[in-house]
């Protein structure tokens, strides 16, 4: 146990934006609302997974829809609120604590926020160790944990209890309506036992988020490499670098869709890197070479500062590096690689880890 202060949100906004491998919401407008809340309520404080009591019900904060809506439509914070007492109303509960659904820029923060103002404690767990777009894909959809009972809310007041057959009609029935309530949503989803998420959830999230944000921070006022720090820390590979020339971005069905081409410098002078990304950069490959795939992480990392740039802050002549990250062995088992593997979303490559890829190449 240990208390979460401003420095702490800063640094671990940071990391959640580069775990969130694009996707995941807006790390800014997130970290905004964590250091509100710590303003207002005091420190947070922050729970090991092993001090929960296995009985305790637990629920992930999150918000749902396209990365890209937040730029004009802002959560104030109340629609989670209104979202988990509707759920503790309808379980006839109270809950114990939150956690990050996922490692993303927004969903990392959200917990803070909503903790501190319902007086409950942040666990350092959550459910992908990185940022993927849709509900089911979740460790705790690996491990047969129901989506539902859950509750999704606005910002005009609007909630919907949703209870259904499987995780994959949570999505779609979640993902029509979140279309209808202007494109992003709260949610209180995935209520679970504490036993339940020790056994299934991915520890030590926001710890390794606080360490990725602090590597980048002192980088600076060491007068070292922040992407090689950054490397350092994750155990992750430089797989390209170079400059933004292209960037073809929408918003559509509930996501953030396209494509961003980079025009590779140095020893990648020749090649050009594709990224396709659904909110979260999910292929990278340039016309000889698969690069790496999801669900390994893809991140673009500022070629000076080393702060990862999110899909929707992708600009025509910025000058990134793209590093890979490999994965929590728990999307590498078959049932995994089903759920977000390449052929789920549409593309036709298999899977190969990424450290592979570093050493062999595969060719396309």
């Amino acid at each position: 146990m240990r208390k979460i202060g401003k420095q702490e949100i800063e640094d671990i906004a940071v990391g959640a934006a580069l775990l969130g491998t694009g996707g995941g919401g807006d790390p800014y407008i997130g970290k905004l609302m964590a250091l509100q809340a710590i303003e207002e309520y005091g420190e947070i404080t922050l729970l090991e997974g092993d001090e929960v009591p296995e009985d305790a019900l637990v629920v992930p904060s999150s918000m749902m829809g396209a990365p890209t809506v937040m730029l004009e439509k802002a959560p104030s914070g109340e629609e989670a609120i209104e979202a988990f007492q509707k759920l503790e109303e309808y379980l006839g509960k109270k809950i114990y604590g939150t956690f990050p659904i996922e490692a993303g820029g927004v969903n990392s923060m959200l917990p803070f926020a909503t903790a501190a103002r319902l007086g409950l404690p942040v666990i350092d767990v959550d459910g992908m160790g990185r940022a993927f777009p849709e509900l089911q894909m979740v460790t705790f959809y690996l491990d047969g944990i129901s989506a539902t009972p859950g509750v999704i809310s606005d910002e005009k007041g609007n909630t919907m209890l949703l209870s259904t057959i499987n995780n994959v009609w949570t999505e779609r029935i979640a993902r029509a309506a979140t279309i209808q309530m202007g494109g992003s949503v709260m949610c209180a989803i995935y209520p679970m036992t504490g036993k339940q998420l020790k056994e299934s959830g991915i520890s030590g999230i926001l710890k390794l988020e606080e360490e990725i944000g602090k590597a980048i921070r002192l980088a600076k006022v060491n007068n070292v490499n922040p992407i090689q720090e950054v490397m350092k820390t994750v155990g992750g590979f430089e797989l390209f670098s170079g400059k933004v020339n292209d960037i073809n971005r929408k918003t559509e069905t509930g996501f953030a869709r396209g494509e961003a081409k980079i025009e590779g410098l140095n020893e990648y002078k020749g090649e050009t890197l594709t990224l396709s990304f659904q909110n979260e950069h999910l292929l990278a490959q340039t016309e000889q070479r698969l690069v790496c795939v999801t669900p390994d992480l893809i991140a673009v990392l500022d070629a000076e500062t080393g702060l990862p740039i999110t899909t929707e802050g992708i600009r025509y002549g910025a000058r990134c590096v793209v590093i890979g990250i490999p994965c929590n062995p728990k999307w590498r088992t078959a049932k995994g690689i089903e759920t977000v593997g390449p052929k789920y979303f549409g593309y036709d490559v298999d899977y190969v880890p990424v450290e592979e890829l570093v050493k062999k190449g595969v060719a396309l």
